[in-house]
């Protein structure tokens, strides 16, 4: 069976996160550059032999540039010191309906394993004669697990950012000829 390289669609993915604001309101926030490489042995991505995702942390937009500017800084991802996050799945297999996706995340130089879950939403040609593969992605992760550490409590006593980070993805590929 031949390997076939699936390339992200751009105008068909987003990368985002979530994280709770004074612990009554949620943040998203977006990673605008990124890219999504797979390798699979046919169309089947249960025998994917690579899946690596980059995000461009100088891309990171919570629609608010004062925010963005500290995520930037070294008290979140350091931006100028690492440049991009980097997801490499390792396994990804059935689970019930969907699929899990086991693999290592990169987040400044601390690297960690995760799990996300994926609905996968099929495989199809677009009106271009283009195969596409789409996928729902979500996890959690822990921030200060990843070395983004930073904190501060309102003088009530409120954590002013949560640990938890909830992953949202849509990502669709487009099969390389």
């Amino acid at each position: 069976m031949a390997k076939i390289k699936w390339l992200s669609d751009p105008a068909h993915c987003e990368i985002m996160f979530k994280v709770k604001h004074l612990m009554i309101t949620t943040v998203t926030g977006y990673f605008r550059k990124f890219n999504v490489e797979v390798e699979t042995e046919g169309d089947d991505f249960t025998k994917a032999s690579r899946i690596v995702v980059t995000a461009d942390i100088d891309s990171i937009d919570t629609n608010n540039a004062q925010r963005d500017t500290h995520l930037k800084s070294p008290d979140f991802f350091d931006a100028g010191q690492y440049s991009e996050l980097k997801f490499e799945g390792k396994k990804y297999e059935k689970s019930g309906d969907n699929y899990k996706l086991f693999g290592d995340l990169t987040i400044r130089s601390v690297t960690k394993p995760i799990t996300l879950d994926i609905e996968f939403g099929g495989i199809v040609k677009d009106p271009y004669g283009q195969t596409k593969a789409g996928f729902t992605v979500t996890g959690k992760i822990r921030r200060k697990e990843f070395g983004l550490v930073w904190d501060a409590v309102t003088e009530a006593g409120q954590i002013v950012v949560g640990d938890e980070i909830r992953i949202l993805a849509e990502i669709q590929l487009i099969k390389q000829a």
